[in-house]
């Protein structure tokens, strides 16, 4: 990646605090099944890391366990705090975690994992997890095997390139043992509204200059009123691996 390529995917990754709203109201949640399969059932102690404004912490909590969220963007955090107020959020990166050795039992990151940088990131998770612990990443993608939703894509990459599509997932290294990948397909119930918020929080639509940016959701708003959808389909990438032995 050169210089410039690094800048930009750098400011797209700080973008998300001045979308806080939009990103609240626009992103969708993640499927119950897919949360099973990425936190083992007995983990205790799960910390969600890039948690935003908590979409995937509430799938997280259940009875007994404590979630622990970790969210770089004050602005995030703050949007968070407002959603969740019994939730602990925290300000850090995956790079630098500010919790304790062997602390957490599972580790998850939705939506963030392709921001970090996996040679000093993979070692802060398998640093936080206990031996045997889970590090589970994940990510919703709109299904583009849908007509409208290709289309949708298609005005987006008219205007912006989407952020890396590498998951870094292959750059585990020695810490983890073999990782397991799984998909799941659901679709979300939204209004036009929603799937604007939901196209406005995206980091490469954030960062565009503002009269492009509202040309932009102009064209996805025509699509909207021509379609006239009710839900967004989705397909929920999934991947897991466990820590070794210490």
């Amino acid at each position: 990646m050169t210089t410039a390529e690094e800048q930009e995917k750098h400011r797209q990754a700080h973008s998300f605090g001045a979308a806080a709203d939009a990103y609240e109201r626009g992103r969708p949640p993640y499927p119950p099944e897919a949360v099973a399969w990425l936190v083992p059932e007995h983990a205790r102690t799960v910390v969600d890391l890039g948690a935003g404004t908590g979409k995937l912490t509430r799938a997280l909590r259940a009875p007994g366990r404590e979630v622990v969220a970790v969210e770089p963007s004050a602005g995030m955090r703050e949007r968070f705090s407002h959603v969740l107020p019994e939730v602990r959020v925290l300000e850090g990166t995956g790079e630098s975690l500010p919790l304790p050795d062997s602390s957490a039992d599972a580790l998850v990151c939705a939506q963030a994992w392709h921001w970090v940088n996996p040679e000093r990131a993979v070692p802060e998770a398998a640093r936080v997890l206990r031996s045997g612990g889970r590090l589970g990443l994940v990510w919703n993608f709109r299904d583009l095997s849908v007509p409208w939703v290709a289309e949708l894509d298609g005005i987006l990459r008219d205007y912006a390139a989407a952020p890396t599509e590498d998951r870094q997932v292959d750059r585990l290294g020695e810490w983890f043992g073999p990782v397991e990948r799984q998909h799941f397909h659901w679709h979300h119930p939204m209004t036009a509204g929603e799937v604007v918020d939901m196209i406005a929080s995206r980091s490469y639509v954030i960062t565009l200059e503002p009269a492009t940016r509202e040309e932009l959701l102009g064209r996805v708003r025509a699509l909207l009123d021509a379609e006239r959808p009710a839900e967004m389909p989705y397909v929920t990438e999934c991947y897991r691996a466990e820590l070794g032995v210490r």
